[in-house]
């Protein structure tokens, strides 16, 4: 039996003011479900990381990074591999996830919640991105499953024309912001060509199901 057929072992489930937010193990690995909806596993972290590389490699010198969004690790981790950036702030909103990164999927990441260069946010992205006077090289945004596919209504705020100006802000000049999506979303990718005149799109083909998308801004 290889680990997608093995039976799930719910490690915990809990409440928030967003619903239920639950943990499984899967064989050798961890998958989070959101309202029953699936979020993000361990076992295929390529479009998470590459959210963040694919950023990287448009940017000299990414000295501070914004991760919205902290999942099981993968895109933080992927951050703290570059030498070049000094700081990662990396918002999440919910409680457990973070308390779940730093004990049953510390070792995911190679505890990247512990890196000295790790500013954790525990706050709604929406909100905060708002609130903060803070500007970043790379802004790179994973809290839903993606403009057309979203886990909690009040994400829909960041992929709008308001949230797409506020991000703008934020953004340091010859920066770059990357979003990912669980959908190809053409509309989104023209909001993104009104506001910022160029949009990269990246699809990750996945061994099962449909393919990820990353969506790719710079100013």
């Amino acid at each position: 039996m290889n680990d997608s057929q093995s039976p799930v072992e719910v490690i915990e489930r809990a409440q928030s003011p967003r619903g239920e937010i639950q943990l499984q193990q899967r064989g050798q690995y961890y998958e989070i479900i959101s309202n029953g909806t699936f979020l993000m596993a361990t076992y295929n972290g390529e479009s998470e990381r590459l959210l963040v590389r694919s950023a990287l490699q448009h940017v000299d010198k990414p000295s501070q990074v914004l991760v919205g969004g902290l999942g099981v690790g993968f895109s933080l981790q992927e951050a703290l591999r570059d030498p070049r950036v000094k700081e990662v702030t990396v918002v999440e909103i919910e409680p457990k996830v973070v308390e779940w990164n730093r004990t049953v999927l510390a070792s995911v990441s190679d505890y990247a919640l512990a890196n000295p260069r790790t500013k954790l946010v525990q706050a709604d992205l929406v909100a905060w991105i708002r609130e903060t006077k803070q500007s970043f090289d790379l802004i790179c945004l994973d809290i839903d499953n993606g403009p057309d596919w979203k886990v909690y209504d009040g994400n829909a705020s960041l992929y709008d024309d308001k949230g797409l100006h506020v991000l703008k802000s934020r953004l340091n000049p010859n920066g770059c912001i990357t979003f990912w999506s669980a959908t190809p979303s053409p509309d989104f990718a023209g909001l993104l060509k009104t506001h910022f005149g160029n949009v990269e799109i990246q699809e990750i083909p996945q061994a099962h199901g449909d393919p990820d998308f990353i969506f790719l801004v710079r100013v």
